[in-house]
């Protein structure tokens, strides 16, 4: 665990925040495409440079560091770069990359002779321009004037003769129809009037954006004819209720983000023929204003992610095409531990708690400060090491049969990886860094021994690991008497604090490195705002993460940026509240108002709703089963603990009681007296 060498690193620092404990990307992750593992005919990975933020050089070194082939060269980033098209070839090329494309070139067709003539003189002027870029493909976009030709003779004669213009410099021309095109918008359409122009330099580009986008379908690629489709462009977009220009300009984002059918899409263009580049273009407020380095990785993980639940959910896709690179995910069995870091000055408030829960310290590590405390099969590292936070989530352990297979699928997907220093005798527990700096760790999860400290080596009660992480733990005395037992049976899900500029990037490496599927977005109100939560899942739902987006308006008040919380399952919530009082515990006040709409919604019986009351337990229903939830107080503003009793098949989260939840964390009386939260 992080507990080992510098824990956690990181949600203070951010991404490869461990510094010299984490390698953000190695000589293995750089390679190009077709160097990696697997498959024949690699489509080329290429991005355009209107994803990223920053310079174009800036953009440049980020593109080629993150391992891509190619890059699109947007006309704004050009027009803008004080070198001339010819040093940015040498540019381009000395980095390792090629230009796939020079775009866009708007308005091609005009119903007013003068303006066709124009854009004819325009056209040679840009694919010298290209060709200087060193790309002999020119993107094409459909129309979205008021002069667009909507005569798809006299459309389709236009686009043959500037294929003409752009063939006398030895230029193609890639067409798209833009979901908002004013005549041209379905990519039907568009491959039709290509036919009908009938030119070897005018070809189709497909960009899943403006098909998905429509809500079209796109299994008729497959049959688009061989050599007719010049370009691929891929985006993915959450599904939201507007008009298709504002999405696309502001709400695109990268493969495994959004709640697009990319691999439908990927699918279909891979069985039409094409080999050429896989071009992500995405427009994203964001991403354009964040770091350049990280938002080109982000982007190299969401190309192969795709790539490999495309193949490995769709084998009998043509020989030739890319077969999946990445090992297939192994299982992420269970919870092992999760691990919170606390200054000395909250290290106090967080033993209190556990010890209020019914932990209590069965060991002590090898190499430093860090604790185990155990509930039966239930464990929590406490880091001592970390001065600089108060109380925060810092590792999350997750047991595995095959944690080597399960980190070199990581390394594969661009996570940064611990260097960890390992002392003699201590396990060697693969870890890598998630975007947030939260640390992850793979724990073997093998028959094994016990280790001594009055709890077998195992994670979770099924198994022990002969020598794994648990044997770094020397036995422990009780760090006080012994508490009331509490009946926990679990880690249930784990809730970790987002920047909002993060959100989309942490979804995305738990899909993609983990194996986690993601749920929908949810949006409920705090005090302070609008609170944006997804929660991705293990197929089994043994392993659950919920990421939360906190208002931003706390943190310009200077608080963090939100709090997490562990989530431990209990086959009683009633029991487990009762007993954590019983042994000094407080839980997080909930207000009667809560409680009398509560009977008026589902009109419990009065013993039970006066227990629920008596014991600041919330309820929830759905139509599959039943959730009871309480949450302690908090020994600092980034981190408390919810006690969860799922019934039936309950899946959710008890989204209803969050904004109640928010606001009892929000009062002054939320922090636990003498305890650090306000400090």
């Amino acid at each position: 665990m992080s507990a080992t060498s510098t824990a956690g690193a990181g949600r203070a620092a951010g991404a490869g925040g461990a510094g010299a404990a984490v390698a953000v990307l190695d000589g293995s992750a750089r390679g190009v495409a077709p160097s990696w593992p697997g498959g024949t005919h690699e489509l080329r990975a290429s991005i355009a440079t209107v994803c990223l933020a920053g310079t174009l050089d800036e953009k440049l070194r980020a593109v080629a560091a993150a391992g891509f082939d190619a890059v699109e060269v947007f006309e704004p980033d050009l027009l803008a770069s004080p070198e001339s098209p010819a040093a940015l070839r040498r540019r381009v090329e000395d980095l390792g990359l090629s230009v796939s494309l020079f775009q866009p070139f708007r308005d091609v067709d005009d119903v007013d002779p003068a303006v066709v003539a124009r854009n004819a003189h325009r056209l040679h002027r840009k694919c010298e321009l290209a060709l200087e870029l060193g790309t002999d493909l020119v993107l094409v976009c459909s129309a979205v004037h008021p002069g667009a030709v909507r005569d798809d003779g006299l459309l389709a004669a236009q686009l043959h003769a500037a294929a003409e213009v752009a063939a006398s410099h030895g230029v193609r021309l890639a067409y798209e129809a833009l979901a908002w095109g004013a005549h041209v918008s379905d990519y039907r359409h568009a491959a039709r009037l290509v036919s009908a122009a009938d030119h070897p330099a005018l070809g189709n580009c497909l960009d899943s954006f403006h098909v998905l986008s429509r809500g079209d379908d796109p299994s008729d690629i497959a049959s688009l004819p061989a050599g007719k489709v010049f370009f691929y462009q891929i985006a993915d977009a959450p599904r939201l209720s507007m008009d298709v220009l504002p999405l696309s300009r502001h709400h695109r984002c990268f493969p495994g983000q959004g709640e697009f059918d990319l691999e439908r899409f990927h699918a279909a263009v891979v069985s039409s023929g094409y080999r050429g580049p896989v071009s992500l273009e995405v427009f994203n407020d964001l991403a354009r204003q964040a770091d350049p380095v990280a938002t080109a990785v982000d982007a190299m993980r969401s190309l192969r992610y795709l790539r490999d639940r495309t193949f490995r959910h769709r084998p009998a896709l043509p020989p030739a095409s890319p077969s999946p690179s990445l090992p297939q995910p192994p299982a992420v069995r269970s919870w092992a531990f999760t691990e919170v870091s606390a200054s000395p000055s909250a290290a106090g408030a967080v033993e209190r708690l556990l010890a209020q829960l019914g932990f209590t310290r069965t060991g002590e590590h090898r190499s430093g400060p860090v604790e185990l405390w155990s509930n039966d099969d239930v464990r929590v590292v406490l880091n001592r090491r970390r001065e600089d936070v108060r109380a925060q989530i810092s590792a999350l352990g997750l047991a595995t049969t095959q944690a080597q297979a399960l980190h070199e699928r990581a390394r594969t997907l661009l996570a940064p990886v611990v260097n960890r220093a390992v002392g003699p005798g201590e396990a060697e527990i693969p870890s890598v860094v998630a975007p947030d700096g939260t640390w992850v760790q793979f724990c073997e999860d093998a028959p094994g021994a016990s280790n001594g400290t009055g709890a077998s080596n195992g994670t979770g009660g099924s198994g022990a690991v002969a020598g794994g992480w648990l044997a770094d733990f020397t036995p422990s005395a009780p760090a006080g008497p012994a508490p009331e037992p509490v009946p926990l049976t679990g880690v249930d899900h784990v809730a970790l604090p987002q920047r909002f500029a993060g959100f989309d990037a942490a979804t995305l490496f738990l899909a993609a490195v983990l194996g986690l599927e993601p749920g929908p977005t949810t949006v409920v109100p705090g005090p302070a705002g609008l609170v944006r939560s997804r929660a991705l899942t293990s197929p089994g739902e043994e392993v659950r993460i919920a990421l939360n987006v906190a208002p931003t308006s706390a943190m310009l008040r200077g608080r963090p940026l939100g709090a997490g919380h562990v989530a431990f399952a209990t086959p009683d919530a009633l029991a487990a509240a009762r007993a954590f009082r019983r042994n000094g515990g407080e839980p997080l006040p909930v207000p009667g108002n809560y409680y009398d709409d509560l009977e008026a919604r589902y009109a419990l019986e009065d013993g039970v709703l006066e227990q629920l009351r008596e014991h600041h337990v919330m309820y929830d229903r759905d139509e599959d089963g039943e959730l009871l939830h309480f949450f302690t107080r908090a020994p600092s503003r980034e981190f408390f603990i919810e006690v969860l009793q799922r019934i039936g098949g309950y899946r959710g989260y008890g989204a209803v009681n969050t904004p109640v939840r928010l606001a009892a964390q929000s009062a002054p009386a939320a922090a636990r007296p003498g305890g650090p939260a306000d400090s």
